[in-house]
């Protein structure tokens, strides 16, 4: 049953591309929001029904790097559309975005551990500095609670993380000071314990993260480490940004036997909007969403654009930034989804998730000794 905290203020509506700048379009150009489609959509249309569902169930989007974007280039203003990158809040609005988790992990990370260490707090301290810049837009969120709560105000509600697993090396006590700074999600692709198995002080490090209600993010394991991860967690799991390797190759793509995987710990695979793992088409992209449900279940598919860079980054044709959702939403309607399951793709598995993360750590701190 649904929670009664979950369900949207009646007098609010998430705005949208078209509830933002139909009634007064802004020209097309390069880095205009909404620019994409400045047009109304015809009554009754896939695009209109799109955007009344997202008004009500928006997007939870599980990665975007604009906090390291913003570290190397902190002049851009997301308060307004910014052509220099591709995430402001007038574009995340535009498309729906109600909840965004905020990568922090490093592109070229250094080879010394504590340079890793130094450089993960630098972007933890980016991206809070972004929430307290922009509190009418983005709200820090630690908790399900927050997310809904964030949604029925008004605001996007903005979770910290990943960070990287390599951060941590024989001490789990980095993992707690992530945790109290309010970073929920952490990537151990890259970790000397997660490397090429699991191994017994990466089993530790997900027992404490289940403790922590800190969600475990597989992306870039090796399907071994991934299965692994996903058996080793009491908790759900998550893949923040990958599409299926089924339909293209790519080191970044999950194999349907993670995504068995993941079906089988309910977790959460999370569709990219990066060309290269997906193709360069909205329809390539609908492909890999519907491959996703379609082995990991309905419940187990989401959103994980990999916005938040600057020009340059190839993109599918029609999602080059995230006022693009309606567009996808649209497309997965006229393939005969129904609008429950695009609730779920784009909020409810995501909640769903983050409330059994909370319920395994709640779980996990009544039996732990005094």
């Amino acid at each position: 049953m649904a929670d009664l905290q979950d369900e949207p203020h009646t007098d609010y509506a998430a705005p949208t591309a078209y509830t933002a700048y139909t009634a007064d379009p802004v020209p097309a150009g390069p880095g205009t929001a909404g620019a994409e489609d400045t047009s109304a959509p015809a009554a009754g249309s896939a695009l209109e029904r799109a955007v009344a569902l997202l008004s009500v169930h928006p997007v939870t989007d599980g990665h975007n790097t604009l906090v390291w974007t913003l570290r190397q280039s902190p002049y851009h203003d997301i308060d307004t559309p910014d052509s220099g990158v591709d995430t402001d809040i007038p574009r995340l609005r535009a498309g729906g975005v109600g909840a965004q988790f905020w990568s922090l992990l490093l592109p070229q990370e250094a080879a010394a551990p504590d340079q890793v260490l130094s450089d993960t707090l630098d972007q933890i301290d980016v991206a809070l500095a972004l929430m307290r810049r922009y509190p009418d837009g983005l709200c820090l969120a630690l908790t399900a609670d927050d997310m809904a709560d964030a949604r029925n105000r008004g605001r996007i509600a903005s979770f910290l993380g990943p960070v990287t697993g390599r951060t941590l090396t024989d001490s789990l006590g980095a993992l707690r000071a992530f945790h109290a700074l309010g970073v929920r999600i952490l990537a151990p692709a890259g970790a000397p314990w997660a490397r090429d198995e699991l191994t017994p002080f990466g089993h530790e490090v997900v027992k404490e993260m289940n403790r922590l209600s800190m969600l475990v993010d597989l992306t870039g394991c090796t399907p071994e480490v991934a299965c692994q991860l996903a058996g080793a967690s009491k908790a759900p799991v998550i893949v923040s940004h990958t599409a299926a390797a089924a339909l293209k190759p790519h080191p970044g793509n999950v194999t349907d036997e993670v995504l068995l995987a993941l079906r089988a710990a309910q977790g959460l695979a999370m569709v990219t909007f990066d060309a290269a793992q997906t193709g360069d088409s909205l329809h390539a992209v609908a492909d890999h969403v519907e491959h996703v449900r379609a082995v990991a279940g309905p419940d187990c598919v989401g959103l994980g654009a990999t916005f938040g860079t600057e020009p340059g980054v190839p993109r599918p044709a029609g999602l080059t930034d995230p006022s693009g959702y309606p567009r996808l939403v649209a497309e997965l309607l006229e393939r005969g989804w129904s609008e429950t399951d695009l609730a779920l793709l784009t909020w409810g598995n995501a909640q769903r998730v983050l409330r059994d993360a909370e319920f395994t750590a709640r779980a996990a701190q009544h039996r732990r000794p005094a």
